[in-house]
């Protein structure tokens, strides 16, 4: 019995032109989307930032960031139990402190009772299956708003980093799981490495902020930390120049071979490139944050109808997982978490 004839095909030039290969038909419908996705987005990649202040039972918004609070470290609890519920494996502190205990030497970050240690014991005592990341640096302690000691107008490296050691042993001591310098000075990482195993914290992680720009995203941030009126001059010196790539590898390679665990690129979409670009080289856990800056505009954008939100959140997400990213620190880390989780 003869096969019955089917029509010819469509204009033979389609079929000439792709070589019968269609990229349609793995888009056509969602399941098949799903099955040929090359890169996923998960609550394991989440990191949640989080805003410490002084006081009692105080929750303040932030202005420039649209849904971010500032919590008080009875209130900082509450924050860390709501990740450990939606499955986000750390959460990354930051003090807004009181400009009345800021100087020039940022000697409140020597104090053993300020804002970081407090919400960090506080946590710790709750027991929550949750990573503590805390920042070192300078800038939210210091009167003039910079991540190190000055003299005059300069920015002295070495004895910045004799005392950012030394904040690091104290969020050690409060309970810290990661140490995260985000100052850029030279040589901090493989300073604060030997003082914490030479002190018992041999198992505490360091995440360097390795490749950390001088960017105008930063803004809202520096808001939200009180940061913004305080600050004298740029970072210019001691952040890097957003028009250097290799610079950027040469920074990480420095902070790996001084004891870095894992290493950050900040900002995160303005630099996606340097993100690819650490990862193909080193092939070490690689981190972007989204700041502040970023997380600003597309809530701005959204609320004035310009950008559907959830779609530019994840999105941009997974731009950076994309690029090479094993993780975000990002401020949509709850919102994220509770949409994946359906």
């Amino acid at each position: 019995m003869t096969a019955p004839q089917r029509p010819a095909s469509g204009p033979a030039t389609v079929d000439a032109v792709v070589g019968g290969r269609r990229m349609r038909r793995n888009r056509r419908t969602d399941w098949s989307r799903r099955m040929v996705r090359e890169n996923t987005l998960t609550v394991d990649d989440l990191i949640w930032p989080l805003f410490v202040t002084r006081g009692s039972n105080v929750e303040e918004a932030v202005p420039s960031m649209p849904g971010v609070m500032r919590h008080s470290v009875d209130r900082i609890r509450a924050q860390a139990e709501e990740a450990a519920a939606l499955g986000i494996p750390a959460i990354a502190l930051f003090p807004n402190t009181d400009p009345e205990l800021r100087d020039a030497r940022g000697s409140e970050a020597l104090n053993a009772e300020n804002l970081v240690c407090q919400a960090c014991r506080e946590i710790r005592a709750a027991g929550l299956p949750v990573g503590l990341i805390t920042d070192v640096a300078l800038d939210p302690y210091t009167s003039h708003g910079h991540d190190g000691l000055m003299e005059g107008e300069t920015i002295v490296n070495d004895e910045t980093v004799e005392q950012l050691v030394e904040q690091a042993l104290l969020q050690a001591d409060a309970g810290s799981d990661v140490i995260a310098p985000s100052d850029m000075m030279d040589g901090r990482i493989g300073a604060i490495r030997a003082a914490l195993d030479a002190n018992g914290h041999q198992d505490v992680q360091i995440m360097s902020y390795a490749a950390k720009y001088a960017s105008a995203f930063y803004g809202p941030f520096r808001d939200a930390v009180g940061t913004n009126t305080t600050l004298v001059g740029d970072k210019r010196t001691y952040q890097m120049d957003p028009a250097n790539t290799d610079e950027a590898l040469h920074e990480v390679e420095l902070d790996l071979e001084e004891g870095a665990d894992m290493i950050m690129v900040k900002p995160g979409m303005p630099y996606l490139d340097i993100i690819r670009r650490v990862k193909d080289a080193f092939r070490r856990p690689t981190f972007a944050y989204q700041v502040s800056g970023e997380y600003a505009m597309i809530c701005a954008a959204a609320q004035n109808g310009w950008l559907d939100r959830d779609r530019a959140m994840l999105e941009s997400l997974m731009a950076f997982k994309r690029a090479g990213a094993d993780g975000v620190l990002t401020y949509f880390a709850p919102e994220v978490a509770r949409r994946l989780k359906g």
